[in-house]
């Protein structure tokens, strides 16, 4: 059993439907008011059906007061590194500290392709990944005397002025299913986002994946604790209890605070739109679940 001891969140990953217009806007806002922690989009931005990405976070982060808003994840190979790390400061300031990072290496390069972006192999996707970090970070440092510099084979900084600075410390979060992505998140990354549908064994997959992380985190002097397990779920209320993730609310609230000891997964995010959904989620699964790690952990 792995806890890493992290505080629990629970958020929505919304589909960022653009008809209607305000579809992904009014789930977001019932998500600030019924108290959850997160808010997050996928980035897809050579699909016209979808609202920009960055866009849409930046909306709701103004139509919104509690809820801190992340791509999940944003598509690197079509965001120009050091501009998104000014994005990011910039919405981090104006949301006063309600913006985390998530960031995806590319997977759908006929479509990154159309839209003018490089087809990366698999091993040049995964470099190009943990150039951006290192790009992103560097405009972060805006506390660092002279330019910012970086050379990679991918991305370069030449002397670019560093900052603005962001209103709290981003967290990058990186969805990774492989063993190079896993040991990238390991080594560079604040948190991990992957996708428990996209597991082909279930949450049983999570051992192995989480292994990759914590042996590249120790290989890099990194405490395993301090990247972040985050966990998109989906799953049905139902009045009786089924099967994993089936069932009313304190069977979910069960089913999740075990990935917490089991796994070590600390962030849940509701990959559903459904409103009804969405408020049972945050009115009876959360605080169940945080009452029933909590418990666990005085022990």
């Amino acid at each position: 059993m792995t806890d890493y001891g992290q505080d629990l969140l629970f958020g929505t990953f919304v589909t960022p439907t653009a008809q209607p217009a305000r579809y992904a806007v009014d789930r977001a806002v019932l998500a600030d008011r019924v108290g959850l922690d997160l808010v997050t989009f996928q980035d897809h931005p050579y699909q016209p059906s979808f609202h920009d990405t960055w866009t849409l976070l930046s909306y709701v982060a103004s139509r919104t007061e509690r809820v801190t808003v992340a791509g999940n994840v944003l598509n690197l190979p079509l965001r120009q590194p050091a501009v998104l790390a000014r994005a990011a400061a910039s919405l981090d300031l104006l949301s006063g500290g309600r913006f985390e990072l998530g960031l995806g290496a590319g997977a759908f390069w006929d479509g990154v392709e159309a839209m003018g972006g490089r087809r990366l192999s698999t091993g040049h996707a995964v470099d190009a990944l943990a150039e951006g970090i290192g790009v992103i970070r560097e405009i972060w440092t805006a506390d660092r005397r002279g330019g910012a510099r970086f050379d990679g084979d991918h991305y370069r900084l030449h002397g670019a002025k560093r900052g603005p600075l962001p209103a709290h410390d981003i967290g990058i979060w990186v969805g990774a299913y492989k063993p190079r992505m896993l040991a990238l998140t390991g080594r560079l990354a604040d948190g991990w986002l992957p996708s428990l549908g996209y597991l082909p064994g279930g949450t049983a997959d999570l051992t192995d994946l989480n292994k990759h992380i914590d042996e590249a985190a120790a290989e890099a002097g990194r405490d395993p604790a301090a990247v972040r397990r985050l966990l998109n779920v989906g799953g049905r209320f139902t009045a009786q209890a089924g099967g994993f993730l089936d069932g009313p609310p304190q069977r979910w609230a069960e089913d999740l605070a075990g990935l917490t000891f089991e796994y070590g997964t600390s962030a849940f995010i509701l990959a559903d739109d459904d409103p009804a959904a969405i408020e049972l989620f945050a009115a009876e699964v959360a605080p169940a679940t945080r009452e029933l790690v909590a418990a666990e952990r005085s022990r």
